[in-house]
């Protein structure tokens, strides 16, 4: 699997693509081209004059991990757990009796009046999604 399970990449894979990016680093730093270095390391030449230009104007710590990529949750980890209990009581619980499914657009109005933060349809998938949700199709019979 290319991406770890919440989305983006796990701890130790940001840090082997920082190892192998450091190792660019010290071989930029004994004089060996980007084109070799590239041929070394087993990556693309794109990527290694990527990083070659980073290292000149910054240094080895230019080449560092800055952490996991994205925008950070606007909710805190409390105000999740608090919105998964909310999601497994249904939405009747919350006013929609119409039918029992959670639409992105349901969550957003929801997480704007228990929270006060608001969030677009997309971005209520992705948080979703980093919380091990995935979306679910009701099956349709003729």
């Amino acid at each position: 699997m290319r991406y770890a399970h919440g989305g983006g990449l796990t701890a130790a894979q940001r840090r082997q693509r920082e190892l192998v990016r450091l190792r660019a680093a010290d071989l930029f730093a004994r004089g060996v081209p980007p084109t070799v270095v590239a041929h070394r390391l087993r990556v693309s030449r794109m990527s290694t004059n990527r990083w070659y230009r980073a290292w000149t104007d910054g240094g080895t710590a230019a080449l560092a991990s800055r952490g996991p990529g994205g925008t950070p949750c606007r909710l805190t980890p409390d105000q999740q757990d608090r919105l998964e209990a909310a999601l497994a009581q249904g939405p009747a619980a919350h006013g929609w009796d119409e039918d029992q499914r959670w639409t992105l657009a349901r969550i957003a109005r929801l997480i704007r009046t228990r929270f006060g933060v608001g969030y677009t349809p997309r971005g209520v998938s992705y948080l979703l999604h980093r919380r091990g949700w995935s979306p679910q199709v009701p099956v349709h019979r003729a």
